[in-house]
């Protein structure tokens, strides 16, 4: 049987309500020290979490399962995603529960967990503590019982002072702003970057428990956009909710998002001869253009499913240090064990000071190829060589397109929809193409 609460990132639900009520996540606790135990016989897990308004009693239910077993535990406070990445596999903690659901509404919440490599547990581990859970909610074997935490506050600290130990160069003289989405980098971030020269103007970095990512962030960059412009500062980053993908805007107010970083970054590796096997990782969506400037410099470029965690698992198995997707999510495997938006932003501003380029001029040849996404809802999943309606109009699609476009059309991992994506040199073009397919799925099994 697979999964049951473990998504592609966690348990994630509304704070609250099953599977992130009180005696659900008290039995989260339960299950994760049970395991923990049959790793050290004393183990301790760190804790941190997002801005949003249910994170402390989140945190003190998963201590007080925790608590229950004899398994201490560390509060980090509020602190992004990959910083507790790394305070799990730099310190002696068996384990580390982020508490967290990245760019959703604050009325969401979920739990991450990862192992002391700095990874994200396999799944067979999630599916055995999700067993775990299930039996401890069967028995009624305990009550949920709230531990009440106090913040470590060296614990954020090591994590900035590990970010700025990567850089080799001062950014005196870059004036940037800095979006926090009014999440778990909002005092982090400014800090950083001051320490290491820069000039910060920061927005959205007042949260009051109820405006994470609300217009703001790495899904929303308008804002951060026109300030950039109007303060004539040389670029801008957003970060979402839990920090662990960064967006960003050049001097002249154009969009830098993921793909864009990793031609930064794939060309500043390659020079200084660190980019293993001459290959970057990312995922079917990543824009053609990106392959193709890429390819210019002798670049292969790896294509995964959708999510950080197929990006990933490509990486380690091919041996790539970069990785990552459009959406912002950059993979320093040199580094850290997953996406991280602030140190991705160390890495694009110290390549633009070495450089004495904008992004402007580090990205001016890469040619972004109009790219439509189509969703249509169907009732059941077919595969698509049983359509053949579905298939004529994707095959003309691909041949109309030839080597300058691409055709991606997948049934949605966790929504009744089919996923039509077409990308090519010319806007009517790919818009009327994508219409096609997607009627052709409509006709066939979309709901009336």
């Amino acid at each position: 049987m697979g999964k049951q609460l473990f998504g592609t990132d966690g348990i994630r639900g509304v704070a609250g309500e099953y599977p992130l009520d009180p005696r659900t996540i008290h039995a989260f606790g339960v299950a994760l020290a049970d395991t923990a135990r049959h790793l050290n016989p004393d183990p301790e897990i760190v804790i941190g979490m997002d801005t949003r308004e249910s994170g402390p009693w989140i945190a003190d239910q998963v201590a007080g399962g925790l608590a229950e077993r004899g398994v201490r535990s560390r509060l980090a406070g509020v602190v992004t995603t990959p910083g507790i990445a790394y305070l799990t596999r730099a310190d002696e903690f068996v384990a580390g529960v982020m508490i967290s659901a990245s760019h959703n509404p604050y009325q969401d919440n979920g739990l991450k967990v990862f192992g002391h490599s700095g990874f994200k547990l396999p799944d067979e581990e999630e599916h055995g503590i999700e067993q775990e859970i299930f039996r401890s909610l069967e028995s009624n074997a305990s009550e949920p019982r709230q531990k009440a935490l106090t913040v470590d506050p060296g614990l954020d600290q090591r994590y900035i002072e590990y970010l700025l130990s990567t850089v080799a160069v001062g950014f005196g003289g870059i004036r940037m702003v800095i979006d926090c989405g009014n999440g778990a980098a909002s005092h982090l971030a400014g800090e950083l970057f001051r320490r290491n020269g820069a000039e910060v103007h920061p927005i959205f970095c007042e949260p009051n428990g109820r405006n994470i990512n609300l217009n703001c962030g790495a899904l929303y960059v308008e804002n951060l956009r026109q300030i950039v412009v109007e303060q004539r500062a040389d670029l801008g980053v957003a970060f979402d909710g839990d920090a662990d993908r960064a967006i960003f805007v050049s001097a002249s107010g154009k969009i830098v998002d993921g793909d864009a970083v990793l031609l930064i970054a794939a060309r500043a590796l390659k020079a200084a001869g660190h980019l293993a096997g001459d290959m970057v990782v990312s995922t079917v969506m990543s824009n053609l253009g990106l392959e193709k400037a890429l390819a210019r410099d002798g670049i292969r470029m790896l294509r995964t499913p959708v999510g950080d965690k197929y990006v990933l698992e490509e990486m380690i198995r091919q041996g790539a240090v970069l990785g990552g997707e459009q959406s912002g999510h950059v993979i320093f495997r040199e580094y850290a064990t997953t996406g991280d938006g602030m140190l991705t932003a160390l890495r694009v501003l110290e390549t633009a000071k070495r450089s004495g380029a904008g992004l402007d001029e580090l990205t001016q040849d890469l040619k972004v190829y109009p790219q439509r996404l189509y969703n249509v809802r169907v009732r059941e999943r077919k595969p698509l060589t049983e359509m053949l309606a579905v298939e004529h109009e994707i095959s003309a699609s691909e041949k109309a397109l030839g080597s300058s476009g691409r055709v991606l059309v997948r049934f949605s991992g966790t929504e009744p929809l089919a996923r039509v994506m077409v990308e090519g040199p010319e806007l009517a073009q790919v818009e009327d193409l994508g219409q096609r397919i997607a009627r052709a799925i409509q006709d066939e099994i979309g709901v009336k």
